[in-house]
């Protein structure tokens, strides 16, 4: 089955040209890829760069979008914006992106606009830590059921759910997650997804994974762990590490 791999490069790299590289070495070099779905997340200024290599194998996603589809709102991006870039997907709910203050409530009003907008959300969820009385599982269940709310059956086939555990993200992070975590919280989400709507949009809504993905663990997750794909950061940023990601689930 066809995976997702979702690249964010996050605020990243520091220069135009530097970004220009690295997406032309990626369209240049994934010809070998078969059915894989691979959607780069750049920043905002980057994002007309896409237009320059047309390639079908990728699709263009961006890391953020307002909950407004317009108006006097200083510093934000709208769906209708990124619609021109020609964004496909938007990250929303990352933990960087709720550090900063966004809530569930702000995450589901930004799935809403997206969807009218006919963008596809990638929403992120996932606990800070994982304690011994399984506290983790209701923030979790409750982050999905809030940010979902008022989202029908047909528009949820929109979206993917990313879980990406904050203990185990970036340079800073306790550890890696292993695969029978992640094995947990896919059923766990699974079963979620089976209480708000059916059994059949819970077996279809595709689950990845993030939190420091390399090509050392990543299929280990998609293989082993079952994930439907992976949100990859820091490895995303360098050719040869992302090369090496997609030839794994090739």
């Amino acid at each position: 089955m066809a995976k997702i791999i979702v690249a964010n490069w996050k605020m990243n790299p520091s220069s135009l040209k530097e970004a220009d590289t690295l997406l032309s070495m990626i369209s240049k070099n994934i010809g070998n890829i078969k059915n894989n779905k691979i959607i780069i997340c750049l920043p905002f200024p980057f994002l007309y760069l896409f237009k320059k290599y047309k390639n079908k194998k990728i699709i263009l996603g961006a890391q953020n979008a307002s909950c407004y589809p317009e108006g006097s709102f200083t510093g934000e991006v709208s769906p209708k914006m990124l619609i021109e870039m020609g964004v496909k997907n938007v990250i929303v709910g990352h933990s960087e992106r709720r550090a900063q203050g966004e809530d569930n409530k702000i995450i589901n009003q930004k799935i809403l606009n997206l969807l009218k907008f006919k963008i596809n959300p990638i929403l992120c969820v996932g606990e800070t830590n994982r304690d011994k009385e399984g506290s983790y599982l209701s923030f979790i269940e409750n982050q999905i059921k809030e940010c979902l709310v008022g989202i029908s059956k047909k528009q949820i086939n929109n979206i993917i759910i990313a879980y990406e555990p904050i203990w185990a993200i970036g340079a800073t992070g306790i550890r890696v997650a292993t695969k029978e975590e992640f094995i947990e919280i896919k059923i766990f989400i699974k079963k979620i997804i089976s209480d708000i709507y059916d059994s059949k949009i819970a077996h279809s809504i595709p689950i990845i994974y993030g939190g420091s993905v390399n090509y050392l663990n990543s299929k280990s997750f998609t293989e082993e762990g079952g994930a439907d794909g992976l949100l990859v950061g820091r490895d995303s940023l360098n050719f040869k590490k992302f090369s090496a990601i997609l030839e794994t689930l090739n």
